[in-house]
C-alpha cells in the first residue's frame, strides 16, 4: 500500500456455506485482514479507504426497504465476520480520523461470478442442458445488483467527496424471490425448467436470510449514484448479459455445473 493515494479493500472470504465449516478462517481473513489494511492505511497516510461490507450483515429484514440504520444481525459466521470488519473500519475513522467509506453492496451478479452464487448456479446448469435445476431455498428474496452498477458504486465512493465515516448501501431497490429469479432466467434463456430442492444447499433454518431489499437513497444523495439496471426490466437486462457470457463455450467450460462446492 506504500505510495497509494487510495485503497479499495475487497479482500475477503465470502462463501457462506464454507463459513459454517471453517469460521476461524473468516475471522483471520475478514476481521484480522481488514485490521491489517486499516493499520497500513493509517501508517502510510492513505487519503481514502473504501471498505467493502455486504448486505448479509442486516440478516433477515426487520423492515423494508433496508436503510443503513437497520439493525445488524450475524446470522452466519460469514456475516458476523463482516460486521466485525465494518465496525473496525468505522472505529479507525472515529478514533484516528482515517478517511474510510463503508460500501455495502447488495447481491452482486454478472459474468465471471463463482458458481457458489445462485445466479451462476442456475445459468450454468441450464447452459449445460439440465432442465431440473438443483437449488436450496427458493422463497428468500434478494436485491440483485448487476456488476456494472456495483463497480460504478465503488468508483463513486472512490472519486466522491462525501461519505467519509458513512455506511452506504448499493442496491437496485428491487426485491425478487429466488424462485422468481429462476423463472426470469428461464425466460431470458428461452428454456422450460423445473426446480429440485437439494438438501445440501439449504442453510440452517435460523441462518437463512429470508428477505433483502435495499434502500439506495443515501447513495444517490451522497454520491449521485443510482443503478442503471434497476427494476424488473433492468434485472432482466443484466441476466441477459450474464447468460450471454456463460453461454460462450470457452467460458462455460471453466464451470462444473454438476458439482456443488461449499
Amino acid at each position: 500500500m506504500k505510495d497509494c493515494d487510495a485503497v479499495l479493500h475487497l479482500a475477503a472470504l465470502i462463501a457462506i456455506p464454507y463459513s459454517y465449516h471453517s469460521p476461524d478462517t473468516y475471522i483471520d481473513t475478514n476481521v484480522k485482514g481488514t485490521l491489517n489494511v486499516l493499520q497500513a492505511a493509517r501508517d502510510l497516510g492513505v487519503k481514502r479507504v473504501i471498505h467493502t461490507s455486504t448486505s448479509e450483515v442486516y440478516g433477515t429484514a426487520r423492515f423494508v426497504p433496508i436503510t443503513e440504520e437497520h439493525p445488524l444481525q450475524g446470522q452466519s459466521p460469514y456475516s458476523a465476520s463482516k460486521i466485525g470488519a465494518d465496525q473496525l473500519a468505522y472505529s479507525f475513522y472515529a478514533s484516528f480520523n482515517l478517511p474510510v467509506v463503508i460500501a455495502r453492496p447488495f447481491n452482486t451478479y454478472g459474468p465471471r461470478q463463482s458458481a457458489r452464487a445462485v445466479i451462476p448456479t442456475i445459468i450454468t446448469q441450464v447452459a449445460n442442458g439440465q432442465r431440473q435445476i438443483k437449488l436450496g431455498a427458493v422463497s428468500p428474496t434478494r436485491d440483485f445488483n448487476f456488476v456494472k452498477d456495483t463497480v460504478a458504486g465503488f468508483i463513486a465512493a472512490l472519486e466522491g467527496n462525501g461519505g467519509l465515516g458513512e455506511v452506504i448501501n448499493f442496491g437496485s431497490n428491487f426485491e425478487i424471490s429466488i424462485g422468481d429469479t429462476v423463472q426470469l432466467i428461464a425466460e431470458v434463456m428461452n428454456k422450460e425448467i423445473e426446480i429440485v430442492t437439494d438438501e445440501a444447499r439449504l442453510r440452517p433454518e435460523n441462518s437463512e436470510v429470508e428477505r433483502l431489499w435495499a434502500d439506495n437513497s443515501k447513495a444517490k444523495q451522497l454520491l449521485n449514484w443510482q443503478p442503471a439496471y434497476g427494476g424488473r426490466e433492468g434485472f432482466k437486462c443484466g441476466l441477459a448479459e450474464t447468460a450471454e457470457w456463460f453461454l460462450n463455450p470457452a467460458n462455460l467450460a471453466a464451470y462444473k455445473a454438476d458439482r456443488y462446492n461449499i
